[in-house]
């Protein structure tokens, strides 16, 4: 069964949405420093502000994000060497974080709106940053949705 079947049919995308809410929440919350308080003020102002923009940004983007990961997943099939997907996501951060970010870089590139491609522009070195810090708590959610 491929990561699509698992992740992002029902009834299963649902909770994949939600668990995926929890694990940027999660992420927020552990940002610490002076970026950290800048990136806590920006998310609780947008959680405020437009409650089911978040849940609705991660639907919207699960499909391009599975598939990102679908190559990660067969690899570690093949070769995982008996780790688990989530040790072995971790073990290649940085490479997932690129493919991840490849999703939100092709919506910024093809947005009508030139300050969301400016502060996306802005934004986007400290992405991947921040991605390659939430690959635990990504792939151990991802193994979640792999137990029978």
């Amino acid at each position: 069964m491929t990561l699509a079947e698992k992740m992002t049919q029902a009834p299963n995308r649902d909770r994949v949405v939600s668990e995926c809410c929890t694990l940027i929440d999660e992420e927020v919350r552990s940002k610490g420093g002076f970026s950290g308080i800048a990136v806590k003020g920006a998310y609780s102002l947008v959680k405020a502000v437009k409650p089911r923009f978040v849940p609705d940004v991660v639907n919207g983007l699960l499909d391009d994000w599975v598939a990102k990961l679908e190559p990660f997943h067969g690899d570690w099939q093949q070769n995982g060497g008996g780790r688990g997907f989530a040790d072995f996501l971790a073990g290649k951060k940085a490479e997932v974080a690129e493919r991840l970010l490849e999703v939100t870089d092709a919506k910024a590139r093809n947005s009508k709106n030139n300050s969301v491609r400016k502060m996306y522009e802005k934004m986007r070195p400290s992405a991947k940053k921040h991605v390659e810090e939430a690959i635990p708590r990504l792939g151990a959610l991802v193994e979640r949705q792999l137990k029978p």
